[in-house]
């Protein structure tokens, strides 16, 4: 008996000094510090670059729409399927509650893209393609752009995309 249980105990002992070991030798992370030198051309120059390390990137919220978009596919004058989407706003932050007052608005020129992209075939083969996904997130998002202002729609994000067939 002692047998079986005296190598799961070592197991054990080990694994615990491992963990103890790699949490004490751990190195400590590099502190930056912004230094007050910097001119106000400088910062108008990190402003005009992309974001990195030395121009973040504003604090944002992900706004997730209340419903799905539910969109037909018609050929022929009938649905012969369904496709079926959640989608998220990225919002700089603060900026949730103006999008949740302008929702219906919102959903109705998002409707319209989607209905747009349904009748040019954008749902039909391999329609969660990069190159596809990408042609309807542009769409989305200056319909949203054009009803919030680009200062407040950043972008939009697709969470869920299903095709339903009949």
């Amino acid at each position: 008996m002692l047998k079986k249980i005296l190598p799961i105990v070592f197991l054990l002992v080990g694994s615990g000094v491992g963990v103890g070991a790699g949490m004490a030798f751990r190195p400590e992370p590099e502190k930056t510090e912004m230094t007050a030198e910097m001119t106000d051309s400088a910062t108008k120059k990190a402003a005009d670059q992309p974001y990195g390390p030395d121009n973040p990137a504003p604090e944002m919220d992900y706004v997730k729409l209340n419903n799905q978009f539910v969109v037909p596919i018609v050929k022929d004058r009938i649905v012969v399927a369904l496709v079926v989407l959640a989608l998220s706003l990225e919002v700089p932050e603060g900026n949730s509650e103006a999008v949740f007052r302008r929702e219906p608005k919102l959903r109705d020129s998002f409707l319209q893209v989607l209905f747009d992209h349904a009748n040019i075939g954008g749902f039909d083969g391999a329609f969660t393609e990069a190159n596809n996904l990408a042609v309807l997130r542009s769409g989305l998002r200056e319909a949203g752009q054009k009803e919030m202002g680009t200062d407040i729609i950043k972008d939009v994000l697709i969470l869920e995309i299903a095709r339903q067939d009949y």
